[in-house]
C-alpha cells in the first residue's frame, strides 16, 4: 500500500498524528491537541504511520540548545512526502513556535500552519484556512486565550489523568525561557478544578497529577498563599480517587502547609519531585534561584520528619557558567544529604533568550561531562540503595500499561508502587487490567526497579481497570484510533544527558 493510500484513512477520514517533545505541559498540550482535532473529524493515524497522516502536528520544546536543528530535521524529512501528496498539511506549535514565528515559515515555506503555546485551540481552524487560501497560517497570541482545560482531551490513558492547575511561571531562573514562552502564572479556579478531578472520576480515572510550571505557587494569581495545600485537602474528599500526585514544585514556595497537607491527606501519594538545579549557594545565586541548599535540605528534613516513606526525587544541572569544583562539590554534597529515590541530570546547554547564555565562564564540554559522570555514579549508588530498603515491604502497585518494556518475554506485569517506584511482578493467574490494583512482596532491588517474584498477594479490580477495559474494546472496534503509546505519571525512567524535557522548575 503506499503512503497515499495508507494515509487517506479509514472512509476517506483524514488521518492525523501529533508528534511531542518537551516537559508534562507539553505532553498535556498533545492531549488537547488530538481531542481539538478528534472533535474536528480526524482520526488517529495507525501508530506505523511515521508521517504519513493527513495532517502532522509537532508540538515543540525550545529549552533545549539544538531544539530548532532537532524540528528543522523532522520537518525536512517530511518535505518530499508532502509534495508527493496533494493535501497533507503539517502544523508546527509549542514553545519553539512562540519563539520563532518570524523564521519556521521562512526555513520551511511547506508548513501550512504555525501556532503558539497560548492558542492551541486555534489548531482546526488555522488547518481549514491555510486549505482554503492555500497559503501559509502564522497565528501566535501574545497572552492566553483560554484555559487548555476548557479545550476537548483525548487522554492516553483511561486510569490516569493530568490536571492543569495554572499554567505560566513567575520566576526569572536564568537558565530558562519558559516564562518568555509561557507567560506569567495565570491559576486556575479551584472550583474548576475540582468539577475537572470529579469528571475525570467519574469516567474511571483513579489517578490525578496536578500539573502547573510552578505548581505550589498556585494561588499567588487568585491571592491565597495556602491554596495549594487546601487544593490537595480537597482532593482528599473526591471519592474514588486513589491517587494524587503533583509536579514541579519550587523549593522556594514550598510551606509547612504543604507538607502537612501530603501527611494527612490519604490519596496524596508519598512522593516529591523538587528540584535542586545546583548544591552550591554562588551558583543558585547565578541561576536567579531564590533558596540556598541550607533551605533546600531543610524542607527534605521536614518532609522525611513528616513522611517517613516519601520517595524524593530531583532535578540537577551540570556545568552551569562559572561552576567551580568546589560547587559541583557542594551538589554532590547535597545529593548525599538527601539520598533521592531518583535524579534527573542534566548537562547544561545554552538555551537562546536566556541571561545565562551570555554569561562568561562557559565550562569546557569535556569538564562537564567528567562531573555529569562523577554525578550520575554517585545517584546511581544512592538510588540502588535506596529501592534495597524497599525488599520485604508489601506494596499495592496500580498495574500500568507500557512501562514494562521486556514483560512480555519475562511473563510479568508492571505497576507503579504508592511513592511512584516502578516494579516488575510475576503475572498472577486471575485476569489484572491496567488501572486495577495488585499487592506484592518486593524480594529484588535493582537501581531504577523492584521485583516481586513470588505470587501476588491480592488482586483488586478496580473501576479504573473497567474504564481501560472498555476503552480498549472501543478503540478494537476502530482501529483507526490505535494508541501512540502512554505518558507516565509520576517521575519517570532515568533521562540520558541531553534530554528533550524541561528540567528548569
Amino acid at each position: 500500500m503506499s503512503s497515499i493510500d495508507r494515509s487517506q484513512s479509514v472512509g476517506g477520514t483524514r488521518t492525523y498524528e501529533v508528534r511531542t517533545y518537551g516537559c508534562q505541559m507539553n505532553v498535556h498540550d498533545s492531549e488537547r491537541l488530538s481531542g481539538l482535532l478528534e472533535d474536528a473529524g480526524y482520526v488517529r493515524a495507525p501508530g506505523d504511520a511515521d508521517g504519513d497522516a493527513d495532517v502532522v502536528v509537532f508540538n515543540t520544546c525550545a529549552v533545549r540548545e539544538n531544539a530548532d536543528n532537532k524540528l528543522y530535521g523532522n520537518l525536512g524529512h517530511l518535505a518530499p512526502r508532502k509534495a508527493r501528496r496533494p493535501g497533507m498539511q503539517i502544523a508546527v506549535g509549542g514553545c519553539l513556535a512562540q519563539k520563532d514565528r518570524d523564521t519556521i515559515v521562512q526555513r520551511a515555506p511547506w508548513v501550512d500552519v504555525v501556532f503558539g503555546t497560548h492558542n492551541i485551540g486555534k489548531l482546526p481552524v488555522l488547518l481549514e484556512r491555510a486549505r482554503v487560501q492555500e497559503e501559509a497560517q502564522v497565528e501566535i497570541a501574545e497572552s492566553l486565550e483560554a484555559f487548555p482545560s476548557t479545550l476537548p482531551t483525548r487522554r492516553e490513558s483511561a486510569y490516569a489523568a493530568w490536571v492543569s492547575i495554572s499554567v505560566g511561571c513567575n520566576n526569572t531562573c536564568t537558565f530558562c525561557i519558559v516564562p518568555a514562552l509561557r507567560g506569567k502564572e495565570k491559576d486556575r479556579r479551584p472550583g474548576d478544578v475540582l468539577a475537572e478531578i470529579e469528571a475525570l472520576v467519574a469516567e474511571g480515572v483513579s489517578e490525578i497529577t496536578l500539573l502547573g510550571q510552578n505548581v505550589n505557587a498556585y494561588g499567588s494569581d487568585i491571592g491565597d498563599r495556602e491554596a495549594f495545600s487546601k487544593l490537595l485537602r480537597a482532593c482528599g474528599k473526591v471519592e474514588g480517587l486513589e491517587r494524587v500526585r503533583f509536579t514541579s514544585p519550587h523549593p522556594r514556595d514550598f510551606t509547612d502547609d504543604v507538607i502537612a497537607a501530603m501527611a494527612e491527606t490519604p490519596n496524596v501519594m508519598p512522593q516529591l519531585h523538587m528540584p535542586l538545579q545546583s548544591g552550591s549557594d554562588p551558583v543558585l545565586r547565578a541561576m536567579r534561584r531564590s533558596y540556598r541548599q541550607e533551605r533546600y535540605l531543610g524542607i527534605i528534613e521536614k518532609v522525611r520528619a513528616a513522611i517517613p516513606h516519601a520517595a524524593i526525587s530531583t532535578d540537577i544541572i551540570v556545568g552551569f557558567p562559572g561552576e567551580t569544583e568546589e560547587d559541583f562539590e557542594q551538589t554532590l554534597h547535597v545529593v548525599r544529604e538527601a539520598r533521592f529515590a531518583q535524579a534527573f541530570t542534566f548537562q547544561y546547554s545554552k538555551r537562546p533568550g536566556t541571561p545565562a547564555a551570555e554569561m562568561d565562564g562557559q565550562i569546557p564540554k569535556k569538564v562537564v561531562q567528567e562531573r555529569y559522570e562523577r554525578l550520575v555514579a554517585l545517584q546511581e549508588e544512592i538510588s540502588w540503595e535506596e529501592n534495597k530498603k524497599q525488599v520485604g515491604r508489601t506494596l499495592e502497585l496500580m498495574v500500568a500499561e507500557g512501562e514494562g518494556r521486556k514483560d512480555g518475554a519475562t511473563h510479568r506485569l508492571s505497576g507503579r508502587a504508592p511513592d511512584s517506584r516502578l516494579v516488575h511482578f510475576t503475572k498472577p493467574e486471575q485476569d489484572v487490567r491496567p488501572g486495577d490494583v495488585v499487592t506484592v512482596e518486593i524480594t529484588y532491588a535493582a537501581p531504577h526497579h523492584l521485583l516481586a517474584e513470588g505470587p501476588a498477594l491480592q488482586v483488586r479490580r478496580t473501576r479504573a481497570g473497567d474504564a481501560w477495559e472498555k476503552r480498549n474494546a472501543k478503540e478494537a472496534a476502530q482501529p483507526a484510533g490505535v494508541m501512540l503509546g502512554l505518558p507516565k505519571i509520576g517521575a519517570p525512567e532515568p533521562l540520558p544527558a541531553v534530554a528533550s524535557g524541561c528540567g528548569c522548575d
